[in-house]
């Protein structure tokens, strides 16, 4: 069957685009979950599609592998690619984990590109897989290892002080005075969750938060309306795309920054009722899937701290003596 050069150029955008589309799911899938799932689809129903074009406009001398096979093979690259593309976009944020996916993602690829491959293995492509694999296996280690040793690597740029005034209700005689209603652990990891990701508060209550970073990089958590932490994350995005620093408020100043296995407090007060989105805005970590949401609910007002519940008389006369 003889194909067209449109026919041939539609066949290969619709095969890699569901590539790049199954790389950037597994990519993503590492490192922020539930969000690469629709990612995955499109990418399957893309290649799935190409590929079958393709397949058809190959002539029976080319036809041999078969369509099932060429979906193979594919799958199996673009998961290679995902994984090393992937490790390597996330080194700063997750090197723990980046140093075994950037060389898992290396051998997977050698294995498809083998499998596809018509010609017969050569002594060169084994010590080539072998030199470059130590090198690439060497190299992530070493990364990893100087990450450990720099935590603050990651946040270059992107520095709010340890934690804001504003958050703390400071005033400009350096005294405050705060009632707080209750306490409130949230946990932080490089897992880029946050733990809960869904806190549920009353309109009128003083909250303070406890707030400890498990992970081995900083954290930040910033509250605020869903459009400011959309709008500053892409600033955040394009400062750290263009390399530039960027010394900056977050708009409502409910920040607080918590450097590597630290915890922090801040004591915040929600006055009235509203649906809020906390997130982690250092570059590359909002991306990865690290927010959560905080609805403030309409109730009735709270004046001060809640009473502790009386204990029970202990009445002796029960006791036998």
């Amino acid at each position: 069957m003889t194909s067209s050069f449109q026919q041939h150029h539609g066949a290969m955008l619709l095969k890699y685009s569901g590539i790049s589309f199954i790389s950037g799911a597994v990519n993503h899938g590492f490192f922020s979950g539930e969000r690469s799932l629709w990612t995955a689809a499109i990418g399957i129903v893309l290649f799935v599609l190409g590929a079958w074009l393709e397949h058809r406009q190959q002539g029976p001398s080319e036809n041999g592998s078969g369509l099932l096979l060429t979906l193979a093979q594919g799958s199996l690259l673009s998961v290679g690619l995902g994984f090393f593309t992937g490790g390597l976009q996330h080194f700063p944020d997750s090197p723990a984990r980046s140093a075994w996916v950037v060389p898992l993602g290396f051998f997977v690829s050698v294995v498809a590109l083998g499998w596809s491959h018509n010609r017969a293995w050569q002594r060169a492509a084994t010590v080539y897989v072998l030199l470059l694999g130590t090198l690439v296996s060497a190299g992530s280690y070493g990364a990893w290892q100087w990450l450990e040793r720099h935590p603050g690597w990651a946040s270059i740029g992107h520095d709010h002080g340890e934690t804001s005034a504003s958050a703390q209700g400071a005033h400009p005689t350096g005294m405050s005075a705060q009632v707080i209603s209750r306490s409130i652990d949230i946990r932080m990891d490089d897992q880029m969750r946050f733990s809960p990701s869904s806190v549920t508060v009353q309109a009128g209550e003083t909250i303070r938060f406890v707030v400890h970073n498990a992970g081995r990089v900083a954290h930040e958590m910033v509250l605020g309306s869903a459009q400011e932490i959309a709008a500053h994350a892409q600033a955040m995005k394009v400062a750290a795309h263009s390399g530039t620093a960027m010394q900056h408020s977050h708009g409502t100043g409910v920040e607080i920054s918590v450097g590597a296995g630290q915890t922090a407090e801040w004591v915040v007060s929600f006055p009235q009722a509203t649906v809020l989105e906390m997130a982690c805005l250092i570059p590359g970590h909002y991306e990865a899937g690290m927010r959560g949401t905080l609805e403030v609910r309409q109730g009735a007002p709270i004046i001060g701290p809640r009473p502790a519940q009386a204990k029970p008389a202990h009445d002796h006369g029960k006791h036998a003596h």
